[in-house]
């Protein structure tokens, strides 16, 4: 017998119409069977604009007022860092599927208040946005070192060059901000290509780091720029730096060097692949070669990627087939608390250790 949730159109909801918003209700409308129903935002005339674009039907203010609707099955939550925990965890007591933008989560205190309520309600599918998991690229590189191909391990690093201005940090008054952002180039910028390094490489196990602000002395409370050194559980070496100030507009590196191999990725394109075997640099070179993204969804900006049309397909499959998605908020968790244990190891000015998968403190819960 088919499920009759399988043919049923599945409703969504989009809470936050910010700067992320479209390319999660482009992805959503890519997919059969499957409708946006509102557009939510605390500022009436964002929400109108949304729906007005997208051919929405629901407007509101009031994140309740969708949890409220029966019909409502899943949402995505893409407000600012602070509210994704008490949004996300209200609709997971909801009976909502929950989709939750990246960071996770602004302080360790919202991770609790998420996974409690996804505990209450274990059938829900609750995921986190880290959509450059999907990445071809960061795929192929994920099974190189799960091959072994690498060697031993040696070292792998994420290396961000950005830039983000006044005017940036002006236009919407949480960001660089410890309360409502968490902190600035880490948890916002930098958070995803940490993520990518930490995934390949199989999970943190302990961390020392540094952030300073260089170049927004009164415009943001929190860090420009910031460095990480890392052991990870397969017992290598990792570095992290990220800068919010540099006039390199975006530039992202990620590196892995083995006893037996490297691969330098930077922006798209190999920058360095080196195997102690011949066939294997070439096996390696055509692959990387292969993994082309193309822009799927006119809402993506290029540092985007193409990922969100393949994680929020993902996370519609998981809904209908009752499977966990491919990145599940455990997961996304992680990460963010690899970001929280930067700052804290910062504040604290000596290395913390993480379990692979563990809880650690932020610096609001000193």
């Amino acid at each position: 017998m088919r499920d009759p949730h399988m043919a049923r159109t599945l409703n969504v909801a989009v809470i936050g119409c910010g700067v992320i918003a479209p390319a999660h209700i482009e992805s959503y409308q890519l997919l059969p069977g499957v409708r946006v129903r509102w557009a939510c935002d605390l500022f009436a005339n964002k929400a109108r604009a949304m729906a007005e674009r997208y051919d929405i039907p629901g407007v509101c203010t009031d994140f309740r007022d969708v949890l409220r609707d029966p019909a409502v099955d899943a949402v995505s939550v893409c407000t600012d860092h602070a509210s994704h925990a008490p949004i996300s965890a209200a609709a997971l007591r909801a009976g909502k599927h929950v989709l939750c933008e990246k960071a996770l989560a602004a302080n360790a205190a919202g991770l609790r208040q998420m996974f409690r309520a996804h505990a209450a309600r274990p059938g829900l599918v609750f995921s986190g946005v880290l959509q450059h998991r999907f990445d071809p690229a960061m795929r192929y590189l994920k099974r190189l070192v799960e091959q072994g191909a690498f060697g031993a391990i040696l070292t792998a690093g994420t290396h961000l060059r950005c830039l983000r201005t006044a005017d940036y940090y002006a236009a919407d008054t949480w960001r660089g901000t410890w309360a409502r952002e968490g902190g600035a180039v880490l948890i916002n910028q930098a958070i995803h290509f940490i993520d990518v390094l930490v995934w390949i490489m199989g999970g943190v196990a302990m961390l020392s780091g540094a952030h300073t602000n260089l170049t927004h002395k009164g415009v943001i409370e929190t860090e420009d720029t910031a460095v990480a050194s890392l052991q990870f559980c397969n017992g290598a070496l990792g570095v992290i730096d990220a800068t919010c100030s540099s006039n390199i507009a975006w530039e992202h590196t990620l590196a892995i060097h083995g006893s037996d191999g490297a691969v330098e990725w930077r922006n798209g394109c190999a920058l360095k692949v080196a195997f102690a075997s011949r066939a294997r640099t070439t096996a390696v070179t055509k692959a990387l070669a292969a993994c082309v993204e193309r822009q799927t969804i006119s809402a993506a900006k290029v540092h985007y990627g193409a990922g969100h049309p393949a994680q929020i397909a993902d996370f519609v499959h998981a809904i209908r087939a009752h499977r966990a998605p491919f990145v599940p908020a455990a997961a996304a968790r992680h990460t963010v608390e690899v970001v929280l244990a930067i700052y804290a190891a910062h504040h604290r000015r000596r290395w913390l250790r993480l379990p692979a998968r563990g809880q650690a403190t932020d610096r609001n819960d000193e």
